[in-house]
């Protein structure tokens, strides 16, 4: 190679790590016991799957967003200390054997028992905070080419795949995932969530304290009779949006201005609707029965929640015409005011931020072209975002985003040496993180 300032490159080194943090989290996946859940959940014929779910799922922890960017594993010493590394050509193999959905959900099943095992392993993953916040939501991820099978055209009018997922989060913990599934890209957003919410709810059950209890959170879309019941025989609360129903209407009108109690937000909050900041509102409540239209048996009795913002004119005159106000309405049946109401059930948009992390990480790309194949790599990236949160947990991190995490404690460069039959890997002084990664070998070993 030419030289250039006096520094020549030359990749000549077998004893260099590209990634020094993944020692650190294989050594969490097999405490929380991740090898042995796939072999014994996993009923795909093709030999090793652990080792190549593990691949996949390392890889995603250092940033590989597609198949061939899993090879960065086997470049120099990383195979020495990452066992049984698998080479693309196989993983590629690998996703095509899954044939059905129920090879998927032997993944979603590893990942609920791994959740579990990593509370057990990392201490306060889900704090022991009162409420204990589940979130269902959807999102559209963009494909090209028309050999993508299941890719269509849903509510964003672009072509894709349909995530539905939920997450588990407290005040004082980051979200992790509990359930997940990939769905064609034309399927309304609420297809199916019942389903899911039960799952989620008693995948929650599992790691809450006594005194703990769930509150399921969503927007109009998921705001259905059989999700509400679904949240109620879990014995969860739940926080739903909905939208603006004739009886919706009729019952805000029916709120006596009295009623109202000004709130001040201590940061401004984006109103989407109407594209302004909004630092100032008003939130009333109203006794109200939901689903009304439907039998006896499927109607909820409920509380109505709802936030109201005065219009901004655009101009004098506009000030003079309207004076009215924009509303924004929610079902909820749980013990606390309207205002503390309102603050929970505006941070539902946690869940968005774990879509964005997500998209700007192992779900770049949706690697194959056939639909089940693409399902099980959403389920490895699953598994691999909540390794990472539980990692950046124990390593003092409790709320870094998991491209943070993986830039401080994973992609760590590293050299390795062989002393009296040990491997000693070398991490760079003077590394800005190195405690953090420090806390997390202690957690794991």
């Amino acid at each position: 190679m030419k030289a250039y300032h006096g520094i020549l490159p030359v990749f000549d080194d077998p004893n260099l790590v590209s990634d020094g943090g993944l020692v650190a989290l294989g050594a969490l996946a097999r405490k929380a016991g991740f090898h042995e859940l796939v072999a014994r959940s996993s009923t795909l014929s093709v030999p090793a799957v652990a080792a190549k779910a593990w691949t996949v799922v390392a890889g995603m922890a250092s940033g590989a967003d597609n198949i061939d960017g899993l090879d960065r594993l086997r470049s120099g010493g990383t195979q020495k200390v990452l066992a049984g590394i698998k080479a693309p050509s196989t993983i590629g193999t690998f996703l095509r054997s899954v044939t059905n959905g129920g090879h998927v959900e032997q993944f979603a099943k590893v990942n609920r028992l791994l959740l579990g095992n990593l509370t057990d392993s990392v201490p306060g993953l889900v704090s022991d905070d009162q409420v204990v916040f589940v979130d269902i939501d959807d999102t559209i991820k963009e494909v090209h080419g028309h050999q993508k099978g299941g890719a269509g055209f849903g509510y964003t009018k672009v072509r894709g795949l349909n995530a539905m997922m939920s997450t588990i989060s407290t005040p004082r913990s980051a979200p992790v995932i509990a359930e997940f599934s990939l769905r064609k890209g034309s399927t309304s957003s609420g297809k199916g969530a019942a389903r899911q919410i039960a799952r989620a709810l008693a995948t929650t059950s599992k790691l809450l304290g006594a005194n703990q209890r769930p509150l399921v959170r969503a927007d109009s879309a998921f705001c259905t009779a059989a999700n509400v019941h679904a949240a109620t025989r879990a014995g969860a609360w739940y926080s739903l949006t909905v939208k603006a129903w004739n009886t919706v209407t009729k019952a805000i009108a029916e709120i006596p201005e009295e009623a109202w109690v000004p709130i001040n937000y201590p940061n401004a909050v984006r109103d989407d609707e109407s594209k302004q900041w909004v630092s100032e509102a008003e939130v009333a409540e109203i006794p109200f029965t939901a689903f009304s239209s439907k039998p006896a048996g499927q109607q909820v009795k409920t509380r109505l929640v709802v936030r109201r913002v005065a219009r901004k004119p655009d101009n004098e005159r506009q000030s003079q015409l309207f004076s009215d106000h924009r509303h924004h309405a929610f079902i909820t049946n749980s013990p606390f005011n309207a205002v503390q109401a309102d603050q929970m059930h505006r941070g539902h948009a946690v869940i968005e931020q774990v879509f964005s992390e997500l998209k700007a990480g192992p779900l770049a790309n949706l690697p194959s072209g056939k639909f089940h194949a693409n399902a099980l790599w959403l389920a490895l990236a699953v598994i691999a975002f909540n390794l990472v949160r539980a990692a950046a947990h124990a390593a003092g991190m409790p709320k870094a985003r998991f491209a943070t995490a993986k830039n401080q404690i994973i992609k760590v460069p590293a050299r390795i040496a062989s002393t009296a039959r040990r491997i000693v890997m070398h991490l760079p002084t003077h590394w800005p993180w190195a405690r953090a990664w420090e806390r997390l070998w202690e957690a794991v070993t």
